[in-house]
């Protein structure tokens, strides 16, 4: 028997495996679509975030090849800049595929994004560590992730029990949960609002930093509200929880 209660794990293991396995395809395509595009293919484009940019040169999505947006800027550093034309539509299914997913996902900031081959990434470097978090907190899921009844308590099944047991003995879950939340949460906050608000500028290493923690715990999210399923138990009382905890409320209607 498991350590909730039931005997077969086979779908929590395969939800985290679904995540990995997606997560991981765009990450290692992230490198291997600028790689083996010719050189020169994909060089300094800027877009938009949640938006179709670079779909075709000047016509359906090319708000990022305009005149206006191709025009030479100033950076904060005072050189000038020229964006280049670009559209994915051009490219052969598979890098066009993660070049519009970037497209769609990404703004896409040449400043901000690394390049491979002379080409510019698909997504910028947030981007990266975010995926990269992504693919490992579905991979950890897959292995440690149990089903709980609750999206929440699914969450801190990845939590050895036994540090979870003061925790469960005083009805902290809800505030356990969320503070592991905010806690993987807050770095790329500080980054990115420090950014926004401020004159600092965040460098690449520090965004794949703050990236990688907020994807792996958005991985253990999804991964557990696919996997948190009352259904597979017969009775509440049946699910096994940290401390000899039990969901009280839920027997007592059962009672009744």
């Amino acid at each position: 028997m498991g350590k909730n209660g039931l005997t077969n794990r086979e779908p929590e293991r395969k939800v985290g495996m679904w995540v990995f396995y997606i997560c991981g395809f765009l990450f290692v395509s992230f490198f291997v679509a600028p790689l083996i595009l010719p050189e020169g293919t994909v060089t300094d484009i800027s877009g938009r975030a949640n938006a179709l940019d670079f779909a075709t040169k000047d016509g359906f999505g090319s708000s990022g090849n305009s005149v206006q947006a191709s025009a030479p800027h100033t950076h904060d550093d005072g050189t000038i800049h020229n964006h280049n034309q670009f559209a994915w539509m051009e490219l052969d299914p598979y890098t066009g595929f993660i070049y519009a997913f970037g497209d769609l996902n990404c703004h896409n900031k040449h400043e901000r994004s690394w390049e491979i081959n002379g080409n510019q990434m698909p997504v910028c470097t947030r981007d990266v560590g975010i995926f990269f978090g992504l693919a490992i907190g579905g991979l950890v899921f897959s292995r440690k992730g149990y089903n709980r009844w609750t999206i929440k308590d699914t969450c801190l099944s990845l939590i050895p029990d036994q540090l979870l047991e003061k925790i469960y003995r005083g009805n902290y879950r809800t505030l356990s949960w969320l503070g592991f939340g905010v806690l993987l949460c807050v770095p790329l906050m500080i980054d990115g609002f420090t950014q926004l608000l401020t004159d600092y500028e965040s460098n690449n290493l520090a965004r794949i930093l703050t990236g990688a923690p907020f994807g792996f715990g958005l991985a253990i999210l999804i991964s557990s509200m696919y996997s948190a399923r009352p259904v597979k138990f017969e009775t509440a009382s049946q699910v096994i929880l940290p401390g000899g905890a039990k969901f009280e409320l839920m027997e007592e209607l059962e009672e009744e």
